[in-house]
C-alpha cells in the first residue's frame, strides 16, 4: 500500500472511530503501523499515538471540570459567566447553564471562551445548546449600563440568565464575584471557566451570542470595527470615535477621558 493510502486510511479512521470506545482497534493499528519497516509509516503510527495520547489527555481535564461542579454535592448546579464588562460598546451579556453531571458523554474542549478559537467557540455553542439540561442567554444594554452602573448590571445580569433557567438549580456557581441580594444557594469561583464545567460552557455561550450581536451591529456602524474588536478599546476603535463621535450603542459612562482628549 502506498504512503499517501495510508495517510487517508488513517485520517478516515480518527474521523470514524472514537478513541474511547474503540481503544482497542487504536492500539492494534498504531502497532501495525510502527512496525512497518518504512519509517514514513511509523511516522503516521507516532501521529496516531500522539492522538490518543492527546484525547486521553483532554478528557481527563474535562472530566477534571465536571467533578470540580459535582465536588459540591448538590444535585442540579448551575455555572454564570457574563462577557462583555470592559467594552466601550454594546451590552453586557450572560448565560447560565446546567449540565448533567453524571453523563458518560462529556462536552470536550469546554474552557476559558478567551482561550478558544472563534470556530471552535461556535461549534461548542451549538453542542452546550444540544447537550445542557437547561441554558439561557440575557443582555443588558448600553443605556442601563450608562443609567445603573457596571457593577449593578453584572450582578444584575447574572440574575436574570439564573431566573430564565427552565429548571431551578439547587446552587449557582459564578465566576469570579459572588451574586448579591440571590436567594438560591451561591459560590463564586475564581478563574471559575477554567475550573467549572458549568460555568465554561456559560463562558462559552454568552461569549458567542455577544461577538455575533456586535458583528450585526458591525454592520450598521462600519467605520468602528465591532465585527473584530466587538466594542472593546482598540486603538483603531478609539480613533473612530474621535473622528465619527459616538453611536447609539456606545457606553457614554465609559467615554469620559476619551471625549475629552
Amino acid at each position: 500500500m502506498k504512503f499517501n493510502d495510508i495517510k487517508t486510511l488513517t485520517k478516515e479512521f480518527i474521523a470514524n472511530t472514537s478513541v474511547e470506545t474503540q481503544e482497542d482497534s487504536y492500539l492494534r493499528l498504531i502497532e501495525e503501523l510502527n512496525s512497518d519497516k518504512r519509517k514514513n509509516v511509523n511516522g503516521v503510527g507516532k501521529s496516531l499515538q500522539r492522538h490518543v495520547e492527546n484525547y486521553k489527555n483532554e478528557l481527563l481535564r474535562v472530566k477534571n471540570l465536571y467533578e470540580f461542579d459535582k465536588r459540591y454535592g448538590a444535585n442540579v448546579v448551575a455555572g454564570v459567566d457574563e462577557v462583555g464588562r470592559g467594552p466601550l460598546a454594546g451590552p453586557i451579556v450572560s448565560a447560565a447553564v446546567i449540565l448533567d453531571l453524571n453523563t458518560t458523554e462529556l462536552i470536550l474542549h469546554i474552557n476559558d471562551s478567551k482561550k478558544l478559537s472563534a470556530k471552535v467557540r461556535e461549534e461548542l455553542s451549538e453542542i452546550i445548546k444540544e447537550k445542557a439540561v437547561a441554558y439561557s442567554i440575557e443582555v443588558l444594554d448600553n443605556k442601563v449600563i450608562d443609567t445603573r452602573g457596571i457593577g449593578f448590571c453584572n450582578n444584575e445580569i447574572f440574575k436574570m440568565s439564573i431566573g430564565n433557567l427552565e429548571v431551578k438549580p439547587e446552587l449557582v456557581l459564578s465566576d469570579g464575584y459572588p451574586i448579591k441580594n440571590f436567594n438560591i444557594k451561591n459560590e463564586f469561583v475564581i478563574k471559575g471557566d477554567t475550573k467549572s464545567a458549568s460555568i465554561a460552557c456559560a463562558s462559552i455561550l454568552a461569549k458567542v451570542y455577544r461577538d455575533n450581536l456586535m458583528k450585526e451591529y458591525g454592520k450598521s456602524y462600519p467605520q468602528y470595527g465591532f465585527e473584530s474588536n466587538v466594542g472593546y478599546g482598540s486603538k483603531d476603535h478609539i480613533e473612530a470615535i474621535k473622528t465619527y463621535g459616538i453611536t447609539e450603542i456606545h457606553r457614554k459612562s465609559f467615554l469620559t477621558n476619551i471625549m475629552r482628549e
